[in-house]
């Protein structure tokens, strides 16, 4: 074993012991920059809106642009990401043993699909916009559930019905794709569960 003598007679310490401190001290330093990535309470809007700088005006913007409510996009978010900005899916398995691809490209806060993402700048002429950006996830979860209410009749109100055509995409949606899933029902129905939660609590943020 190597040793680490300390002068002026304070003892021997082993290097091993300085290596787990640091370790420990690693480890926490790198477990709060995980805890920093996303709010920890994911069950009161107002500490969601809270724990980051401009997140409050962001979810107002596309509020006062799109006119969705605003638990109703928070709530879609909280469902597809955890609000976690790089978040992404899981990967495909060859022989359920190798990862050879993620299951779509969606990624980030809203979790939005390249094809639709590039969709949404064209459109919005927000060129620059980035799916790790959370002003721009919830403008296009916005300007996503105002096309879904215009193309299918789904109310923006409607945080089950926009949940649905949201995961299944507008053409599913309208082809009643969702019904063969009922496991996807039953996350419509948490969404839903969670809109009327974050209604109750936003009214009470201090920051609106």
């Amino acid at each position: 074993m190597c040793w680490l003598r300390k002068q002026r007679g304070l003892g021997e310490v082993s290097l091993l012991g300085w290596m787990s401190a640091v370790c420990l001290l690693t480890v926490l330093v790198v477990y709060a920059g995980f805890a920093f990535l996303r709010p920890m309470n994911l069950d009161d809007i107002c500490s969601v809106l809270d724990a980051r700088e401009g997140w409050y005006e962001a979810v107002q913007k596309s509020h006062s642009r799109w006119g969705t409510p605003i638990p109703v996009m928070m709530a879609i978010m909280h469902q597809e990401s955890k609000f976690v900005a790089d978040a992404r899916p899981g990967y495909k398995w060859f022989l359920g043993v190798i990862p050879y691809a993620r299951q779509s490209t969606a990624f980030g806060y809203a979790q939005a699909l390249d094809g639709v993402w590039g969709d949404y700048r064209s459109r919005t002429g927000n060129d620059q916009a980035r799916r790790d950006n959370f002003a721009d996830a919830v403008d296009f979860v916005g300007w996503y559930t105002r096309d879904t209410e215009r193309l299918t009749g789904v109310p923006r109100s409607d945080a089950y019905g926009q949940y649905l055509a949201y995961h299944e995409g507008r053409s599913g949606y309208r082809r009643g794709s969702y019904n063969q899933k009922l496991w996807l029902l039953g996350v419509a129905a948490k969404v839903e569960r969670r809109m009327v939660m974050y209604s109750e609590q936003y009214t009470r943020c201090s920051a609106i």
